[in-house]
């Protein structure tokens, strides 16, 4: 098969065991992305800069038809994720949006499921590589500006200055 009939997805996986199955995915030979954040965590002695999965229980697989069943042959894959009783399509924009933030320097985001979130206005991104993609904002304070990936059924938090946001009217 040829790589346009590749689509991304995203699988379940059981907790703790997202770097592990991308690892054997890619062994496969299988294109699969879990995304990794830095982050600070303190001990009682030390702190320490970690990478931890920014998609708890989530990996991303970029695959055909053929290689969705060894993905679901995988140990530890318990299913991919399914939206509207199909498994959710994941956009190519999205997953290319979510890789060119993290490699920003000082990237910030963590994850909140959406579905406690009501919706609230559509903005504009003025700056960065969120730059003229608008979303829905389901929460702001002073730094962050809540976007909806509604294939996922994640929020993304992205860290930046309200004045990088503009009201669509």
């Amino acid at each position: 098969m040829n790589d346009s009939s590749k689509k991304w997805f995203a699988v379940y996986t059981k907790p703790r065991w997202e770097k592990k199955i991308n690892a054997i995915l890619q062994s496969k030979g299988i294109e699969s992305w879990c995304p990794l954040h830095k982050i600070v965590r303190q001990w009682s002695d030390r702190k320490k800069i970690i990478e931890d999965t920014l998609f708890k229980s989530y990996v991303f697989v970029n695959v055909n038809e053929e290689e969705r069943i060894q993905v679901l042959q995988t140990n530890g894959v318990l299913n991919f994720v399914f939206y509207l009783g199909k498994p959710a399509v994941i956009k190519d924009d999205e997953i290319h949006l979510i890789k060119s933030y993290l490699q920003e320097k000082d990237a910030t985001i963590t994850t909140h499921s959406w579905d406690s979130l009501a919706p609230d206005i559509k903005v504009k991104i003025q700056h960065g590589v969120f730059m003229d993609n608008t979303g829905t904002v389901l929460r702001t304070s002073r730094k962050k500006v809540y976007v909806r990936l509604e294939s996922l059924g994640q929020v993304m938090v992205v860290e930046f200055p309200a004045a990088h946001v503009t009201p669509i009217q």
